[in-house]
């Protein structure tokens, strides 16, 4: 009895400190685009919520990087993954730079600012190796300081930058200066466990396996804000950016399940995914329920009085984001138990959704909206039907 107490007390002060780390990561990261909203006009805070968006799609990798490590390391304590950490960041970065006069053109951003982000990415995916390591041996503790630390890092110069009124690229200029501390940092958080004699290192498979997945879910679930600046007005492409808000809130908010199912799943827990994923339903139910009573009072919250008439869509994009934190945590528990092509059901889905939004629904607000929403579904069901037929055994 003592045991189990014991141990109900050390997940619940665990899942406590990891939920306060990720209410302050999703907190700052709601932040930059709320004071856009108030310091921009709609075409600059159409732009800010673009690089906001790709700054999330290029550091995924990071994401991926910290599941693949934490999984090798909840099957193997002490494996070593410093290489791979600073290849994944560098591989990165570079990608941003070689795409830089694509994005300019494409995208209509300054060139200066797609470079600077290829700085911030590489600082930002980097990090995925030491919480990674954290998260696989199970220091939930010292994994919530260094969520903080990076969500800090992250995010505090850009929303300096806004508040000084240093506009789109001295806003993100300060965001990279910022962001550069954070391997320094992080490094001296995880420096207590060092890696095991003879334990045999992760390979960039398992890597690119876990980037793979995770980046096809996070472009799945950004490619309708990014649609949206390239298809739609520039007032219609803002009052978009301040409903994501709430897509993302929905989809992040039971973040804290997921880090802390993940060394289970690795381990093959059946029980581990039933669990997680009725809790991260239930958040979602909360939060669209929420949303439908309050939908008014949101969008005031995310983007100021300008944006109360959109109300009305609130729910649909909570909905949206509740439908992506499932698929989230299927997706870590495909890459948990192995599985060759866990991103094959978001790409396919992403794809379906540029081909709808371009070429047959009306480019509306209203139209766009739907599509993602029905885009979340179908990833959902497709993501679903993969992991049931793929089980939940670890790969050996």
């Amino acid at each position: 009895m003592t045991v189990t107490t014991s141990a109900r007390r050390r997940i619940g002060m665990s899942g406590a400190a990891v939920a306060v780390a990720g209410a302050l990561t999703n907190g700052l990261g709601y932040l930059v685009p709320v004071l856009g909203a108030r310091q921009l006009g709609p075409g600059d805070l159409g732009a800010l919520a673009t690089v906001l968006a790709i700054a999330a799609i290029a550091g995924v990798p990071g994401v991926g990087l910290q599941i693949a490590v934490a999984i090798h390391r909840a099957r193997t304590p002490g494996a070593a993954s410093g290489r791979i950490g600073w290849l994944t960041a560098a591989v990165c970065a570079g990608a941003m730079v070689v795409l830089t006069p694509v994005a300019s053109a494409l995208l209509d951003l300054p060139p200066a600012v797609t470079l600077l982000l290829a700085v911030y990415t590489g600082a930002v995916v980097v990090a995925g190796r030491w919480l990674g390591e954290l998260q696989g041996d199970e220091r939930f503790l010292r994994l919530a300081l260094g969520m903080a630390v990076l969500a800090v890092c992250r995010y505090g110069g850009l929303i300096a930058g806004l508040l000084l009124g240093a506009g789109l690229t001295g806003s993100v200029l300060a965001g990279t200066a910022v962001a550069l501390l954070i391997p320094p940092v992080l490094a001296h958080l995880a420096r207590s466990r060092v890696d095991a004699p003879g334990g045999h290192g992760i390979t960039a498979r398992q890597v690119l396996t876990a980037c793979s997945a995770t980046l096809a879910m996070l472009v799945v679930s950004y490619a309708d804000l990014i649609l949206v600046r390239h298809l739609l007005p520039a007032d219609a492409s803002g009052g978009y950016a301040v409903g994501a808000v709430l897509t993302k809130g929905a989809l992040w908010a039971p973040q804290v399940v997921t880090v802390l199912a993940l060394p289970r799943l690795a381990q093959g827990n059946r029980r581990a995914l039933m669990v997680a994923l009725g809790l991260v339903a239930g958040c979602g139910a909360v939060l669209v329920a929420a949303s439908a009573f309050a939908g008014g009072l949101a969008f005031r919250l995310a983007g100021g009085a300008d944006y109360v008439g959109l109300g009305r869509y609130a729910p649909v994009f909570a909905a949206t984001g509740a439908l992506y934190a499932l698929v989230f945590v299927l997706v870590n528990a495909q890459v948990a138990a192995g599985a060759r092509w866990p991103s094959a059901p978001l790409w396919a889905a992403t794809v379906g959704l540029i081909v709808v939004a371009e070429w047959v629904v009306p480019h509306t607000f209203t139209a766009i909206l739907w599509c993602a929403v029905g885009t979340a579904a179908v990833a959902l069901a497709l993501t679903a039907l993969a992991t049931r037929r793929g089980g939940a055994r670890p790969a050996p």
